[in-house]
């Protein structure tokens, strides 16, 4: 009978000194991301991130919101392009703009990577992404997970997901209570798909169009893949200046489901909120995944954001200082629509008119 080798965890195909030299790549990124509150508490490679609560003395109610997420089949693309920095942007926009919707200020966050096979560029190149997110967002990353699952996934394959703590005051906690009838519905622009619908468009772009990522597309001035993998906007500081400097009554983030299904997630009942379809134009990419699929204008806007990806609600003496105050701090915003009563009791939203061309 033969010798074999024993087995072990490389053989099975776990490389633990890969991951040793990810985490090494990603250090100095994490350090960018530190707030006073996590400064000189432990550090990358522990257990747990800490976070020292008691530093948050100007609230004397603080509640603590939380929200986790992913980014979807968009990771597909950033694997056939090669491109990992954008996949970690588009995942703290994914979280902390979730978060930001109640009010709360973002305070840390914490990421899970699950790949095929450890690359430690790769990894060190998801999580750079994500430390700039969280800087953008002023929320430090506190520890993650890289977890090597291989047999389960392929070599280049991986998958992205994270969670995040913020805090607000108890009585400035926003609601659909705070929503008035009268209120104005101000949009604040996308920077494209952002993160959702990633299946639509991968279906659309590939499997009816026939087309490839490389494929310069004049109206995008850039290649197909470029414009997929456009990052996702974080609106989590220009919402929390707008929340300092005039009256917000609420917030909504256009996420999966559209527009108009976020924003009925925020108004109450008995109003009702509609949103004026003339007062933007969708950017040429929604054109484009609408044109290439024959996909009908409802479809797209229960699965794309068709260029809003975030909503203020706000009393209408506030439209001028928050309009304001988003353009100062170069935001994109615009009057969108208005909150009115409904008698049956009825609630939500609803897109009206045709888009400004």
């Amino acid at each position: 009978m033969s010798e074999t080798a024993g087995a072990s965890y490389a053989a099975a195909g776990v490389d633990i000194e890969a991951g040793d030299r990810a985490v090494e790549l990603m250090k100095e990124w994490v350090k960018k991301t530190q707030r006073p509150e996590v400064a000189g508490l432990g550090g990358l490679g522990g257990f747990a991130g800490l976070f020292d609560a008691s530093a948050l003395k100007r609230y004397e109610r603080p509640l603590l919101a939380s929200a986790t997420d992913g980014v979807g089949t968009k990771v597909d693309l950033a694997r056939q392009m090669g491109v990992y920095d954008t996949i970690g942007h588009d995942l703290v926009g994914m979280v902390v703009d979730d978060l930001v919707v109640c009010g709360a200020e973002p305070l840390f966050m914490t990421d899970y990577i699950c790949v095929g096979k450890v690359h430690p560029e790769r990894v060190a190149a998801i999580v750079k992404g994500i430390a700039e997110g969280c800087v953008l967002a002023g929320c430090a990353l506190v520890g993650g997970e890289t977890a090597e699952h291989p047999g389960l996934l392929g070599a280049d394959d991986f998958d992205v997901a994270g969670a995040g703590t913020g805090v607000v005051e108890a009585d400035r906690l926003l609601g659909p209570d705070r929503i008035r009838e009268g209120d104005a519905v101000i949009a604040m622009a996308s920077s494209g798909l952002h993160s959702n619908g990633y299946s639509l468009v991968r279906h659309v772009v590939f499997d009816r169009a026939g087309w490839t990522l490389d494929r310069q597309v004049e109206e995008f001035g850039r290649t197909l893949g470029e414009e997929l993998l456009e990052p996702t906007r974080i609106y989590s500081l220009d919402c929390l200046a707008l929340t300092r400097t005039t009256e917000v009554h609420g917030f909504s983030h256009v996420t999966g489901g559209g527009l108009a299904n976020n924003l009925a997630r925020v108004i109450p009942d008995g109003l009702h909120a509609t949103v004026d379809r003339s007062t933007w134009t969708p950017g040429a990419v929604f054109d484009l995944v609408g044109q290439a699929g024959r996909v009908e204008q409802l479809e797209l806007e229960k699965t794309l954001n068709m260029g809003v990806g975030m909503i203020a609600v706000v009393p209408a003496e506030s439209v001028d200082a928050a309009l304001t105050t988003l353009a100062d701090r170069g935001v994109d915003s615009w009057v969108a629509g208005e909150i009115t009563a409904r008698g049956d009791h009825a609630t939500g939203a609803e897109l009206v008119g045709s888009y400004a061309r």
